[in-house]
């Protein structure tokens, strides 16, 4: 069997010296770039900027981005130099896409987030919406944070016939999804659409309504 390549050790590198990679399709809005900053603040630098033999950044944009809002002179770096440029290019998105293909045993996250908050522990290091946090906390509100419970590692054919989208919004947007989702909840209840979260109902509820309104897909 060949051996699988891997980093060797972790250098300490000046920020001036790491390179973004230009066709980064990843993208990381000040709001999470302060989250980042402020885990790094809580819990140190513990997941180091990965980079390519021409100093070029694979992973970590968003841990560079939050470390020069630290005012960080130097971050921990591990170097891939095992990988092609074709290896190297797909590296940048199957890292970051990979671990969007994991799930929660919501049982286990709600009780870990439990006890974290008897703890008087600050949640909103832990990355999740105020929102999230509350239904967390409301055994009552599971039902808002079910896009959390992913099920990748199940065959198709067994999995219930539920979608994720996502969508990257500006802070400007936000407030108008915000107040049409919630005005979509007060038009009734959804009895007949099989999708238990409440929030991608409402989302679907304004999307019909649309097409409804739309003068090229309904009444003018």
């Amino acid at each position: 069997m060949t051996a699988t390549p891997s980093a060797k050790k972790i250098e300490l590198w000046p920020l001036a010296r790491l390179v973004p990679y230009e066709r980064n399709a990843r993208t990381h809005s000040p709001e999470q770039v302060a989250q980042i900053a402020a885990s790094i603040q809580e819990f140190g630098f513990t997941n180091p900027i990965l980079v390519d033999s021409d100093d070029g950044i694979l992973a970590g944009h968003g841990r560079l981005a939050a470390a020069k809002d630290l005012g960080l002179t130097q971050v921990p770096v591990i170097v891939l130099d095992h990988l092609s440029a074709a290896q190297r290019r797909a590296y940048v998105i199957a890292d970051n896409q990979l671990a969007l293909n994991a799930g929660w045993d919501m049982e286990l996250l709600q009780q870990e987030v439990a006890a974290l908050n008897l703890q008087d522990f600050n949640l909103d290091l832990l990355g999740f919406s105020t929102e999230l946090i509350e239904g967390l906390l409301d055994p009552d509100g599971i039902d808002d944070v079910e896009e959390l419970d992913g099920m990748p590692e199940m065959p198709s054919g067994d999995r219930a016939p539920i979608q994720q989208m996502t969508f990257t919004l500006h802070d400007a947007q936000v407030e108008t999804v915000k107040r049409a989702v919630d005005a979509a909840k007060d038009l009734g209840p959804f009895d007949d659409t099989g999708n238990e979260n409440s929030n991608g109902n409402a989302l679907a509820r304004v999307a019909e309504l649309f097409i409804e309104w739309s003068p090229q897909h309904g009444v003018s």
